[in-house]
């Protein structure tokens, strides 16, 4: 019995190293990437990126739970401020790769042409809007 504890309790050891692991990469990530230049980007988003003080992008799944809850805000959102850009990375994976996107969903603000701001996990419509007026 006592056997079978160890191979349970060890399994957790290495999920919860797994799941710190993790994280750790991303915190990383986003602050080796705040600072940075925006990546260069066609459209609408470009303009908006080099004419406007701030742009919001959202990356979303439509099959992330998390993003199921967030993303009609985030869209609702976009249609009345032409600085927020929902993006869904299995339709435009070349956005999300540029910005380095990974995990959803993850907000980036950026703010003269760079990155700013990188949360990731969903966010309240007031914090959006905040980034924004900040």
């Amino acid at each position: 019995m006592t056997g079978i504890l160890y191979v349970f309790l060890a399994l957790v050891g290495a999920f919860l190293v797994l799941i710190f692991g993790m994280r750790l990469v991303l915190v990383l990530r986003i602050r080796k990437s705040k600072g940075k230049p925006a990546p260069q980007l066609s459209g609408k988003p470009g303009r908006v990126v080099r004419k406007r003080p701030a742009a919001l992008f959202y990356f979303y799944s439509p099959s992330c739970g998390a993003c199921r809850t967030m993303t009609p805000v985030v869209k609702q959102m976009s249609k009345s401020l032409d600085t927020v850009f929902p993006v869904d990375i299995s339709r435009d994976m070349e956005t999300a790769r540029k910005f380095g996107v990974m995990a959803t969903p993850t907000t980036v603000l950026v703010k003269k042409g760079l990155v700013d701001e990188i949360l990731i996990g969903p966010q309240s419509e007031g914090t959006l809007r905040g980034l924004l007026q900040a």
